[in-house]
């Protein structure tokens, strides 16, 4: 089921995916779309979008995630071949950063010399768990 607070008329990646938006397209499959972020952070910066409108991944069905991650692999083994390094990131949610709230995955190329440092690097206030607490949290996610 699509949950979403944003109606897919008012989506840039649903326009794009139309063709109201014109973009610079990469590959594409029978249910994704992977082309060049127009406000990159890096030279070769990609996006790849499911071209149904989901906010979640866990919106997605099966088969949507099985052919959205197909082409991540294949546009990241493009990148990284005139790159020869990446960064894939799935913002997944308003709170993770997520600006555009349907499903996309980024590919971007990364430098020792662009000084977004590592994914740790973002946590300011990181957890000390206990080893109870680590418990805790692994039944929850488990059910």
């Amino acid at each position: 089921m699509v949950t979403t607070t944003l109606n897919p008329m008012d989506c840039i990646f649903c326009k794009i995916v139309d063709g109201k938006i014109p973009t610079r397209i990469i590959l594409q499959s029978e249910k994704s779309l992977a082309f060049l972020d127009a406000f990159p952070l890096a030279s070769g910066h990609s996006l790849v979008i499911p071209k149904k409108h989901y906010e979640k991944v866990q919106q997605m069905p099966p088969d949507e995630h099985s052919d959205l991650f197909r082409l991540v692999q294949k546009v990241t083994e493009k990148v990284d071949a005139f790159t020869n390094a990446e960064l894939i990131a799935v913002h997944n949610g308003k709170e993770s950063g997520q600006e555009i709230p349907h499903v996309h995955v980024h590919i971007i190329p990364r430098s020792s010399k662009d000084g977004a440092g590592a994914v740790h690097s973002m946590f300011r206030n990181r957890p000390n768990l206990s080893d109870k607490e680590f418990d805790d949290i692994l039944k929850k996610i488990k059910g």
